[in-house]
């Protein structure tokens, strides 16, 4: 994996244009900035950037997600700081009772959904955020951790796609160091998160193991050159796997999807894991975890070859293998109370 740029060369008019390209056609774009180094850096660029040109609206966004007392005074900051740059700002807040258990995975879902909401509202179709290098290098070893496929194990893209808004972000490929040395170079102020050193967090014992891992010679360049090669090798099976799913005849009627089941026995166990997946999302219905679109799939496939029937359910939708060996997927019918 090629070094890192310097912090400094983004704050050319090339090194711009280079940062925020994708966000030309953008018809507006939210950008969510908390307050710490790495947001605040990506809002002082997005500044410069428009600045330089005839651009699309640029709207910023911060979440007050209720979790501490700082949190208010924190986006109040943000909005000072983006006002001074000429940004309208918004604070969007996290409301309701909050779960005892899970927090972060809560904040997280509620962030995004008021993000998303508000660039809806907005008009924007792009959503940016301050991910960096480190942060995809903690991710992969996060999901590593929980036994993730390839697909987790790609770690997150610099585009993905949020409820039809496109979720951008520029700043995947560079180190927090980078931006911290910009943020203080340049005099742009920051704010502190001390959640950010509160190791009852995963991350945040992620974090702390990765000097260690990095010793070992699995630095974060490493990590995420390892997720770069899994996004590639995802991309080629998730091709492979909607090109089987075609030659299985699938046909569509009233809700149902139906393909040949022949598919799922006679290619590898993963591409067949894959259509299965793929026919689940046909159908609009939540895809399941790993292990259980695996035990599904294998379930699928001995059945398959034995010329056997088979009905199962998988996160509410209801499989049937028919004795022809047609597999039709549909949602799991409501069950009775008392049964």
């Amino acid at each position: 994996m090629a070094a890192p740029p310097p912090p400094d060369d983004v704050l050319s008019d090339e090194g711009l244009e280079n940062l925020f390209a994708s966000l030309n056609q953008a018809s507006g774009i939210v950008a969510a900035v908390s307050g710490g180094p790495d947001s605040m850096a990506l809002m002082h660029l997005i500044a410069r950037w428009c600045a330089a040109g005839p651009r699309p609206p640029v709207l910023v966004a911060t979440i007050d997600h209720g979790l501490r007392p700082e949190a208010a005074e924190e986006a109040a900051f943000v909005a000072s700081e983006a006002a001074a740059l000429g940004l309208p700002h918004r604070i969007l807040a996290w409301t309701g009772d909050k779960p005892r258990t899970g927090i972060q995975k809560a904040a997280r879902a509620a962030r995004y959904r008021l993000l998303v909401e508000y660039a809806r509202e907005a008009g924007a179709s792009h959503l940016i955020t301050a991910h960096t290098l480190d942060d995809q290098a903690e991710t992969v070893m996060m999901r590593l951790a929980r036994g993730s496929g390839l697909s987790g194990l790609a770690g997150m893209r610099r585009e993905t796609d949020r409820d039809g808004i496109v979720h951008a972000r520029p700043l995947l490929d560079r180190p927090k160091s980078s931006l911290l040395t910009l943020c203080q170079g340049q005099g742009w102020r920051f704010v502190t998160d001390p959640s950010n050193a509160n190791e009852v967090y995963a991350r945040v014992r992620w974090r702390r193991l990765m000097p260690l891992l990095a010793a070992e010679g699995l630095d974060a360049g490493r990590l995420v050159r390892f997720a770069e090669r899994a996004a590639q090798a995802d991309e080629a099976l998730d091709l492979k796997a909607r090109e089987a799913l075609d030659r299985a005849g699938p046909v569509f009627e009233d809700g149902i999807l139906s393909f040949q089941g022949s598919i799922l026995a006679s290619e590898p166990f993963e591409i067949a894991v894959r259509v299965l997946e793929r026919a689940l999302s046909r159908t609009g219905l939540e895809n399941s975890r790993l292990h259980r679109l695996e035990a599904c799939a294998g379930r699928l496939r001995e059945a398959v070859r034995a010329g056997e029937a088979l009905r199962l359910t998988i996160a509410g939708a209801l499989l049937r293998l028919n004795r022809a060996g047609r597999v039709s997927i549909g949602p799991e019918p409501p069950r009775r109370r008392g049964r």
